[in-house]
């Protein structure tokens, strides 16, 4: 079977619900460089260099030269990323909802029949 950057990209994007997580990410990447986002900068920079890594066409392992191992090291660093990218996001949009509730206070309320 022969791999392409374009199929493994695919796949990868298509994992746990990735693409529906891509304006999230573009979301906290924008509040992250405003400052307004508290984050490692190291934990958002490497995923994304991770998958800038895998859709360039400078590689480590060339497809060309060795075919298996050049797809290995995508893979490799496709299965780095993704998730810790998703783990990213996933933490910034809880900041993101305990900021839109920050100040929200939460009384006793009486449910009435009508």
């Amino acid at each position: 079977m022969k791999y392409s950057k374009l199929n493994l990209a695919k796949e990868a994007i298509s994992h746990k619900g990735f693409v529906k997580k891509i304006p999230d990410i573009f979301r906290m990447v924008k509040l992250w460089r405003k400052g307004v986002y508290p984050i490692k900068s190291i934990d958002i920079i490497l995923p994304l260099l991770g998958i800038l890594y895998v859709i360039s066409p400078i590689d480590l392992l060339p497809e060309f030269a060795i075919p298996v191992l050049g797809v290995m090291d995508d893979l490799a660093v496709l299965s780095l990323t993704i998730p810790k990218l998703i783990k990213e996001v996933d933490k910034f949009l809880l900041w993101e909802a305990e900021q839109r509730y920050k100040g929200t206070q939460v009384i006793d309320a009486e449910i009435l029949k009508q």
